[in-house]
């Protein structure tokens, strides 16, 4: 989960190269393949992105794929089509996203589980219309490699050359991506309320709490001597 072994990036305004990838339904397993992680760290999954798809199988990039086409690394905004994401809750399909440098993906729509990965990891995932989402793909495809787009949570706007297209998310996701805040940010803003809840629940409950052998906040070790 966010939070434990990395800082997410705030996000208000982000302008980049946009990497037109506009294909339905693509899966977790897609986006970074089971072998291509063998640790839970966050870091050094950039590699493996699009690992079956991205390489030869004498792992030399295959020229025809979009990553490995020019101007391609520098790109940071991903544009592709119906059902990102979908397929699983591996999260590090979003951890090798962040890693290769990628601050927002723009598609028609997400999976549901990589759609709060990304919230929780700091990428912004940007739902368009068909045709506003048709407009943008039609406009990166025709400069490629050279589309540089903004995405603007301040507006709710993506800016692409001359055009602006208007998007939604929610005012707690919202918060989140430009906060720079993981989910377990998000509840320790509510510490001392969860501290509150706590100390009135051991008068009302002190059963749960003075149990034999627990161990407690108060009394676990500190790691110190």
């Amino acid at each position: 989960m966010a939070g434990q072994g990395g800082v997410v990036k705030s996000f208000v305004r982000h302008e980049g190269v946009a990497a037109l990838y506009n294909q339905d339904n693509v899966d977790t397993d897609a986006i970074i393949p089971s072998r291509e992680f063998t640790r839970v760290s966050k870091r050094g999954l950039a590699d493996g992105l699009f690992g079956n798809l991205r390489y030869t199988d004498g792992r030399m990039p295959d020229p025809d794929f979009f990553l490995n086409r020019p101007g391609m690394d520098r790109a940071s905004i991903i544009v592709s089509g119906q059902n990102f994401g979908c397929g699983s809750s591996r999260e590090h399909a979003v951890w090798a996203l962040v890693d290769y440098g990628f601050r927002a993906v723009i598609a028609r729509s997400f999976g549901t589980i990589f759609y709060g990965n990304c919230i929780a990891n700091g990428i912004v995932p940007v739902t368009l219309e068909e045709n506003a989402h048709a407009a943008l793909v039609g406009w990166i495809d025709y400069l490629p490699g050279l589309a540089s787009v903004a995405v603007d949570l301040e507006d709710m706007i993506v800016d692409a050359g001359e055009a602006r297209y208007a998007f939604e998310l929610s005012g707690a996701h919202r918060r989140m991506l430009m906060n720079g805040e993981s989910p377990i940010d998000v509840t320790l803003r509510d510490d001392d309320l969860l501290a509150d809840f706590e100390a009135s629940d051991r008068i009302a409950r002190p059963w749960l709490y003075d149990v034999p052998g627990k161990r407690t906040s108060d009394s676990a070790p500190s790691g110190h001597d």
